[in-house]
């Protein structure tokens, strides 16, 4: 057979090739699902950032008898309440139970832990085509 200048003849290259684009055929779908993995991963820590929040904060009531004071105890007794505790969160226009974080909006929801400081209740936290996430949402400053 008559080799090329690298030494390769045309029938080695075209099976790399296949061989290639069997690896890519396989390995395509993995990579495809990453996309779903990656957002149910950040609404979990979405989740974990609001429960964090709503227990920072009680903390902080909790050290100022809960009398509110900027930048240590904010009043907080609805899930919703906690939008206002997350860095770089903005609500959306006209809604209260909606905000955004970089370019995604999120819907909080849930049964409100009331005006009772320390109580707790289930908020969920959601975002489209993702499967709503639960965390612990703690009633503080009332």
């Amino acid at each position: 057979m008559k080799r090329t200048q690298s030494g390769f003849t045309m029938i080695e290259l075209i099976v790399v090739i296949v061989i290639l684009g069997i690896l890519a055929a396989t390995a395509l779908p993995k990579f495809i699902d990453l996309r779903s993995d990656a957002q149910v991963a950040s609404i979990n820590g979405v989740a974990g950032n609001l429960a964090s929040a709503m227990s920072v904060n009680y903390a902080g009531c909790a050290a100022s008898n809960n009398v509110v004071t900027a930048n240590k105890c904010v009043r907080v007794n609805t899930c919703e309440g906690v939008i206002p505790l997350v860095q770089g969160a903005a609500t959306v226009s006209g809604q209260t139970k909606q905000f955004t974080l970089g370019s995604v909006t999120y819907t909080i929801a849930g049964t409100d832990p009331g005006a009772t400081n320390g109580n707790t209740s289930t908020c969920t936290v959601t975002t489209t085509g993702v499967t709503a996430v639960n965390f612990s949402g703690i009633s503080a400053g009332n």
